[in-house]
């Protein structure tokens, strides 16, 4: 996170009268925010006054900074209060995202059978969460490699809720289509299990992208995403709701094609883009030299891409920014859209978990991955004999919250994007050897600094057109978009 770059000189601080608040620089100007999500841009001398304890009930912006929670003189301390806890609901609901790994390869080959999956829909409704979202995985990028399981699962869920459990469900197949058929997509769509798949770009990109990830070839991908488009509409269905899910690696090459890729995404009629960088960690160094590149490529792109997705959008485009959508939702709104990635502490454990073939279980799905290669550090039971409970209480769940709880964390604990960030401590493991890690050395967090360094930008400018982009994506309740992770790339 940055570190604030605004000096007040030698300031008198009237800390009885204040409400507490974080400050920094954006646009030149001040802004403050605070553990509510309640923001304002400052004039010059205003922060002196505000913090000097001049703003009385004759200053012009008094009611303004009382509501929200930034003067103690006639603070509605339960009305904030109320606020905060909106922020960190996460915590008091258990675990509602499910992520299924059907298959294992390697020296140790598995398929999930039956009677796990009996065991992990059971252990899903068993708590407290209203609403479950059951993700599917499979090694290689295909779970239907284990498609009778995958049925099985999502009609045993479906039957026990709808009999006994009364939760909200939703499924997700995460796939590279290589194994996809009319007959599995006809399933899907009669079962309401929701598609995501990798698009990386127009067709030259993407093929070039998969020669070096696997997964299926451009023309076979757009070939599935216009099917499932194409059947959606035919039953008269939402096209906000039911629409491919598509995400995008981002390799070296695509660093210089931001439009392209936008393009591409229109041109198939996707409503959202997910966007994540690769990792130098799952790839060896002469692939990774390859299609490798730096946080500062990578933030740079990431910029263009998104001020290019305004673009298109101030000129007709519904195509939304996934991580855009979630941060504007946190700034622009009184509520938290539940993004795992994106809570303090992080949803691994207590919003999320993984499971894998063999039944046991993991705070997150990159957790597992960490078990696949010979690290079982972070297996924190099996289905077959835990409580869930007892599970969102288990040592390491605990070290995970710890962790990632961004008023520990230096840089992040004062910073003012505190509200609207978040880390996960497993993904620090993995490319820093350590679960704190040093926030500055995390790609995501300096992706979602930026990002939400670029809404404020707007709001700071009064940009009228971009502001009502990011409220539109800010009010979007797409289950592409709310209550999910961000995701990674399917391979």
């Amino acid at each position: 996170m940055e570190q604030r770059s605004i000096s007040v000189t030698r300031p008198e601080i009237a800390a009885d009268g204040l409400g507490f608040f974080r400050w920094g620089q954006v646009a030149g100007k001040v802004l403050v925010t605070n553990d509510a999500g309640e923001w304002a841009f400052l004039e010059d001398g205003e922060l002196a006054d505000l913090i000097g304890g001049r703003v009385g009930s004759d200053h012009a912006r008094f009611e303004e900074f009382q509501s929200k929670g930034l003067v103690r003189d006639g603070l509605d301390l339960d009305a904030l209060a109320t606020r905060v806890s909106k922020r960190s609901g996460h915590v008091r609901f258990g675990p509602r995202l499910h992520v299924v790994n059907l298959t294992r390869r390697g020296g140790n080959p598995l398929d999930m059978s039956a009677e796990t999956a009996d065991r992990i829909v059971d252990f899903a409704l068993k708590g407290t969460s209203p609403a479950i979202s059951f993700e599917f995985q499979g090694a290689d990028g295909d779970p239907f490699a284990n498609l009778a399981v995958l049925q099985h699962l999502v009609q045993q869920a479906q039957s026990i809720s709808q009999h006994t459990a009364g939760k909200t469900l939703r499924f997700r197949a995460l796939s590279n289509l290589r194994s996809m058929t009319e007959e599995i997509a006809e399933w899907m769509i009669a079962n309401d299990v929701l598609l995501s798949t990798t698009l990386d770009g127009p067709a030259a990109l993407h093929d070039d992208n998969r020669a070096h990830l696997g997964g299926a070839t451009h023309a076979d991908v757009v070939r599935w995403i216009e099917y499932f488009q194409r059947r959606y509409a035919e039953l008269g269905r939402d096209p906000h709701q039911w629409n491919v899910d598509a995400r995008l690696a981002v390799t070296a090459r695509t660093l210089a094609s931001p439009r392209e890729v936008a393009d591409e995404y229109v041109a198939r009629k996707i409503g959202v883009i997910h966007v994540r960088p690769l990792e130098a960690w799952a790839f060896d160094a002469e692939t990774w030299r390859k299609i490798g590149y730096t946080q500062p490529q990578y933030l740079e792109f990431r910029r263009t891409l998104l001020d290019y997705i305004l673009e298109l959008n101030r000129g007709g485009s519904d195509l939304i920014d996934s991580l855009a959508a979630v941060i504007a939702a946190k700034i622009l709104t009184a509520r938290d859209p539940g993004t795992v990635d994106l809570q303090s502490p992080s949803g691994a454990g207590s919003s999320q978990l993984a499971y894998g073939a063999d039944g046991r279980i993991f705070p997150c799905d990159e957790a597992r991955v960490i078990d696949d290669s010979g690290d079982s550090l972070f297996e924190i039971g099996n289905v077959a004999d835990v409580d869930v409970g007892r599970l969102t209480r288990h040592p390491t769940v605990r070290s995970i919250a710890s962790a990632s709880l961004l008023d520990a964390q230096p840089m992040c604990t004062d910073s003012w994007s505190k509200p609207y960030v978040g880390i996960n401590p497993v993904r620090t493991y993995l490319t820093q050897g350590d679960l704190f890690g040093q926030g500055h050395r995390c790609i995501e967090l300096a992706e979602q600094l930026a990002i939400a360094t670029r809404i404020f930008e707007s709001l700071a400018a009064a940009d009228t057109a971009d502001r009502q982009v990011f409220e539109r994506w800010a009010a979007t309740e797409s289950p592409h978009v709310i209550g999910e992770r961000l995701g990674k790339a399917v391979p």
